[in-house]
């Protein structure tokens, strides 16, 4: 009488388990500074709409409406400082270029990189 085995051995689950649980932990790791990213951009997004229409523009009270919507959002990082503003021939262009790396375990870690142009008309 033969005997087949059926199903996946402990050591099959550990070779399974073992990379959807790093990969899991990357995506705990990760997740907070992809939300944080979105709301810088939509920071920058509702400022170029609040400014849209202004005529008197500057690059003072361009930079005070991002540093309160960094306030009331609990942006920390990039800080206000950071955010580029130039002007250009379309308007006044607002860019957000910045890194940041989150530390995986051991001397792993993940390096990512966030760049968002919004241009105020």
């Amino acid at each position: 009488m033969i005997r087949r085995q059926r199903g996946v051995t402990a050591i099959g689950w550990v070779f399974l388990l073992v990379p959807l649980a790093i990969v899991g932990y990357a995506g705990i790791r990760v997740g907070p500074e992809y939300l944080n990213y979105y709301k810088v951009v939509q920071a920058l997004k509702e400022t170029a709409t609040k400014l849209k229409s202004d005529d008197a523009l500057s690059q003072q009270a361009i930079r005070a409406s991002i540093e309160r919507r960094f306030d009331t959002g609990y942006i920390d990082r990039p800080t206000v400082d950071e955010i580029e503003i130039e002007k250009t021939d379309a308007g006044w262009s607002t860019t957000a270029d910045y890194e940041t790396v989150v530390p995986l375990f051991g001397n792993l870690s993940l390096l990512m990189e966030f760049k968002k142009t919004v241009v105020i008309n």
